[in-house]
């Protein structure tokens, strides 16, 4: 069965194709610089995400300063000389060993902050759960790292960040929350499965044991959807 809203066979396979070859890129990136057409296209359709009460609260701060991307490496080296402190023997060196932010090496890094106050007092949708825009705010980074992958154009989070400090860096008032830090430029290559996959750091877990029916730990009972999900499983 088929709806008449459905894209065509050709459509669907890119928006899944970007789905699945969506890569979290640190090693990849090429100096080249992104054409303003290109970044206006990825930033309008970061801005077309979905917001709880239509909010919109989210900001891009698109930096290609040297010295500003440095100084948020500093903040990041910190942090992540923190972060490796708890995990030893192989397990450490194998942490030690992995490449975290491509901050100073694709030609443009990207805010994408969260302006907690967006839309006044009371968000439609807002009252029992005042995370929500936090949530919004993750959907248009999720817009826009599909969106980079159909223009070819890689995109590293990095995570390994104080939130404090890197506000400060960015001059970011107080209600405005930096919730994604993303290293972005055109790539040498998209890998194959995930770097951390790669490197044994975790590997994907399988979808048919992470799908319960009508409440938690009740398996699916239809065969020939448990198969689908069997079968679904893909890097």
């Amino acid at each position: 069965m088929s709806s008449e809203h459905a894209f065509s066979e050709a459509q669907r396979a890119g928006v899944y194709r970007a789905i699945h070859e969506r890569r979290d890129v640190r090693s990849q990136f090429l100096p080249d610089p992104i054409p303003p057409a290109v970044l206006a296209r990825l930033l309008e359709a970061a801005h077309h995400a979905p917001s709880v009460g239509f909010m919109q609260p989210w900001d891009f701060l698109v930096i290609d300063s040297l010295a500003t991307r440095e100084r948020v490496y500093q903040i990041f080296q910190r942090e992540n000389t923190k972060a490796a402190d708890h995990y030893v023997g192989e397990r450490g060196r194998t942490y030690r060993s992995l490449k975290l932010e491509g901050i100073r090496d694709g030609p443009l890094n990207l805010c994408i902050t969260c302006d907690r106050t967006r839309g006044g007092e009371h968000v439609l949708g807002r009252n029992s759960i005042i995370d929500t825009d936090l949530f919004s705010a993750c959907l248009a980074v999720q817009n826009l790292w599909l969106a980079a992958r159909a223009e070819g154009i890689g995109v590293g989070w990095v995570s390994i960040l104080d939130q404090q400090d890197l506000a400060e860096v960015l001059g970011l008032p107080e209600q405005v929350y930096p919730l994604a830090y993303l290293c972005i430029g055109y790539v040498s290559e998209f890998l194959g499965e995930p770097e951390l996959a790669r490197k044994g750091w975790r590997q994907r877990l399988p979808l048919a044991e992470l799908v319960h029916a009508n409440g938690w730990g009740r398996g699916v009972t239809d065969d020939e959807l448990r198969q689908a999900l069997g079968d679904s499983c893909r890097p």
